[in-house]
């Protein structure tokens, strides 16, 4: 079974930083894109950034300069380290991943609570 598995999540102070971390396992063929949507209340789920296998990252302008991704592709895992975090960045955070099994598809993981309340 594949499974994506967030951590990281939780109450932050307006600037203040936090990191998530995303792992992939299961019987995976090949990761080729791995990355982080978020979604408000209210609002529809949406695109923070991604990152290819290749290390091409995609970033919503939103989050441009605070937000960094890394990955490590030898262990299936992905970061998101976020600073200088507003009111407007709480959400729930989804890890992604579109992974070869079987064949190529889309993963999404259970989602972990990012709060920027003072």
């Amino acid at each position: 079974q594949v499974q994506l598995v967030e951590s990281g999540g939780g109450l932050v102070q307006p600037g203040g930083s936090l990191t998530l971390s995303c792992a992939a396992s299961g019987s995976i063929f090949s990761i080729e894109v791995m990355g982080w949507y978020r979604q408000a209340p209210g609002k529809l789920r949406e695109l923070v950034v991604v990152i290819t296998r290749g290390g091409f990252t995609n970033y919503a302008d939103s989050v441009k300069g605070r937000f960094t991704i890394s990955s490590v592709n030898a262990k299936n895992t992905v970061y998101l380290h976020m600073n200088n975090l507003k009111p407007e960045d709480t959400a729930v955070y989804y890890c992604y991943a579109r992974m070869v099994v079987a064949a190529s598809n889309d993963y999404w993981g259970q989602g972990t609570q990012v709060t920027v309340s003072s």
